[in-house]
């Protein structure tokens, strides 16, 4: 009977200890010390929206010097950790982690944290911007007293070396991270630019570790590469001066027809559907240039955006617009809204668009309306 009863103690104390294991989490946990910090103060985590401000994205309330964040987030995130009357905030990467914050409410930065790898290069990366920033706020500070101008072109040359450097350190990081997510977040951030290299940041994700490749941030951050390489390779493909991209699709009575068939002296590609109120008010002047210079040299191909995301019967919806405008050129649509490949191709986010091609299928110019419109045709034509 000891011995049962033994075995028993033993197989409880087991489970007991199983139980105080860490089991993987579904969702962050943050607990917090905040120590001199008095009750109800309420404590943020902050994303910084595209407008680059502060947005609130979980709350806490601080009783006993003590507060807890638990939520899900999809993909780690750089977030800031703000509490009411104390200055400045603390960055951390928001993983489904568990973390323990110990607060310092004089000087935030030195807030101590204990969670994933991740937060120790977000430390390091955010202290070394510190630094170049208040070098640069050093260094402004010199070129306004100074009154030599060599020194002040000294002073200049060095602030750019600064910010040079300043853009050098993204890349740095994620070099120097391959083994954890923050490289993913770095990536991430960079990606939020509004003129990413995004070539550069392809070769700094390839060189990242399988393992952290491959999980789903991962794949997520490679879509987001492609897409934006895809789209720059558009725009790129579409600046004046370059060779219009080729395409071919249905005309309103379902045969194909290509921009080689239709190029004249001059070419308007006009991308515009029958939704669109500005199109429609354009119309009339694309109709009164095309009948004025037509007979010149000049040809239209309409590229229809109409599409079932819109109409219930986009096809009859843009034949109908053809005949009321008295659109006498070329029309072809794969009626598929912004989603239509030769949209794509264009890079076209809004209409309307149009391109101006040459007899060789050079743009020469492009989004003109009105009588810069006009004014440009009659140049390449009279």
């Amino acid at each position: 009977m000891k011995k049962l009863i033994s075995i028993l103690v033993l197989c409880l104390l087991a489970i007991a200890c199983n139980t105080n294991k860490k089991t993987p989490l579904e969702g962050y946990l943050i607990k917090g010390d905040a120590p001199g910090i008095y009750n109800g103060m309420r404590v943020y985590l902050q994303a910084t929206d595209q407008r680059n401000q502060k947005v609130n994205r979980d709350t806490a309330i601080v009783m006993n010097e003590k507060f807890v964040f638990e939520g899900k987030i999809n993909t780690p995130e750089i977030w800031h950790l703000a509490i009411t009357g104390v200055n400045g905030t603390m960055p951390l990467i928001i993983e489904n982690e568990y973390y323990e914050v110990t607060v310092d409410k004089d000087q935030i930065d030195n807030t101590v944290v204990n969670g994933p790898e991740a937060n120790e290069s977000l430390k390091a990366f955010f202290k070394d911007l510190r630094g170049i920033n208040n070098e640069r706020m050093k260094l402004s500070g010199q070129m306004r007293a100074a009154t030599d101008p060599a020194a002040k072109e000294q002073l200049n040359d060095d602030l750019i070396n600064l910010n040079i450097l300043q853009a050098s350190i993204p890349i740095k990081y994620i070099e120097n991270n391959k083994s954890n997510n923050s490289s993913l977040v770095f990536l991430d951030n960079e990606l939020r630019n509004k003129n990413p290299d995004v070539d550069k940041l392809i070769d700094a994700f390839n060189a990242i570790n399988d393992n952290i490749k491959q999980t789903e941030y991962g794949v997520i951050i490679s879509s987001k590469l492609m897409q934006i390489k895809k789209r720059k390779q558009a725009e790129g493909a579409t600046e004046i001066g370059s060779i219009a991209p080729q395409f071919s699709a249905p005309t309103p009575d379902g045969t194909q027809l290509s921009l080689q068939e239709t190029l004249g002296k001059v070419t308007i590609i006009d991308f515009w559907a029958a939704w669109c109120g500005p199109c429609r008010r354009e119309n009339p002047n694309v109709v009164k240039v095309y009948e004025k210079y037509h007979n010149k040299g000049l040809e239209i191909i309409g590229v229809s955006l109409d599409g079932s995301g819109r109409q219930k019967n986009p096809k009859e919806a843009w034949i109908k617009a053809i005949k009321q405008d008295k659109l006498t050129w070329n029309h072809v649509s794969n009626l598929s809204y912004f989603n239509d490949p030769v949209a794509r191709a264009y890079n076209i986010k809004s209409i309307p668009a149009t391109f101006i091609l040459d007899e060789t299928g050079k743009i020469v110019a492009k989004n003109l309306r009105g009588n810069a419109l006009e004014a440009k045709i009659a140049e390449l034509l009279n």
